[in-house]
């Protein structure tokens, strides 16, 4: 089968990515064999294939070289189950997480799959799982986002700030958006109420607060993000990088958590769990359409390599999709 294969860690895509033949996986018993029709690009896909920051390493991909091939987002169709799998059969559609989505076949955890939505392709599904799980969980469990609170999210253009825009106004609330001007217009088309052009206008000049803040773009100094929250308002750190090889940015969320308990408002940041449950609360809304995944592009397996430097570039609108 055609996978994308990757044997050593690089910062370039160019560089550590190739398309090859390799086996097809054989399906365990306690796993589901998927026959796979798309996946999608997503920020952690460089950090994983890159192997930075270092923590990353540690984190199970492998300290000196990857473990596994790249992509985690899939799309696709049941070919084959195991012998103690239950609640999946041959020619089932579904979407969710695994380790090589970039490829033909891959053997995918049940616990993290789920039947596809019915009003989305295999392409739309696959844009959903990493970012979409990311975006609900910031808003439903971090940001506790209620009905009528002003919430502002910072990089509203990307993959987990589309999601975030559209989560966060199926939960009844005031959507301000932040973006650049070139984006402008795709963060009102997922239903902000309101768009700052970051270009233009500080989010942070004292004229508005928020309840909630969700930072998932840019590296925007904590001051001037507390500056822009209520007294008691939450802050949920969800991306914002640096070039750091061992920190990345890591130390702004960490000053976050410190910080936290000695002020009024509410700092931090999370990990996003990977499990079945948030993916079906996900297909509720995208079934009763609150919810749909804003797609830039679509590329080709063999053109991964692509997808990631455009991603890198910081051109893409909404998600970036692999079909297989």
């Amino acid at each position: 089968m055609k996978s994308i294969v990757q044997d050593r860690y690089g910062p370039a895509p160019e560089d550590v990515l190739r398309l090859a033949e390799i086996d097809k996986p054989a399906v365990q018993s306690d796993e589901v064999l998927v026959r796979v029709h798309a996946a999608s690009v997503d920020r952690g896909t460089w950090h994983v294939m890159a192997g930075l920051p270092y923590p990353i390493r540690m984190a199970g991909f492998g300290l000196r070289r990857p473990k596994s091939n790249p992509g985690r987002s899939l799309a696709g169709t049941v070919e084959a189950v195991g012998a103690d799998v239950t609640g999946f059969k041959p020619g089932d559609e579904v979407f969710g997480i695994c380790g090589g989505s970039f490829a033909e076949y891959v053997s995918v955890r049940p616990d993290k799959l789920v039947p596809k939505p019915a009003n989305l392709s295999f392409g739309e599904a696959a844009a959903v799982p990493i970012s979409g799980l990311t975006a609900l969980q910031a808003v439903r469990d971090q940001g506790r986002v209620q009905a009528g609170q002003k919430v502002l999210i910072v990089g509203a253009s990307g993959g987990v700030g589309t999601f975030a825009v559209q989560i966060a106004k199926a939960y009844g609330a005031d959507v301000t958006g932040v973006c650049s001007t070139a984006k402008v217009d795709a963060v009102r088309a997922v239903g902000a109420d309101h768009v700052i052009d970051y270009t233009q206008e500080d989010f942070a000049d004292g004229r508005r607060r928020y309840e909630v803040i969700l930072d998932i773009g840019g590296n925007t100094r904590l001051s001037h993000l507390r500056r822009a929250l209520t007294p008691q308002g939450r802050l949920v750190i969800v991306g914002g990088e640096t070039d750091g090889r061992w920190l990345g940015g890591i130390d702004r969320q960490l000053r976050a958590h410190l910080l936290s308990p000695f002020v009024g408002q509410k700092l931090g940041t999370f990990v996003s769990s990977e499990n079945a449950e948030d993916l079906r609360t996900l297909c509720e809304f995208i079934e009763s359409g609150k919810v749909a995944p804003a797609i830039d592009r679509t590329y080709p397996l063999s053109e991964v390599a692509a997808a990631i430097r455009y991603m890198l570039e910081g051109q893409a609108r909404g998600k970036l999709v692999i079909t297989v």
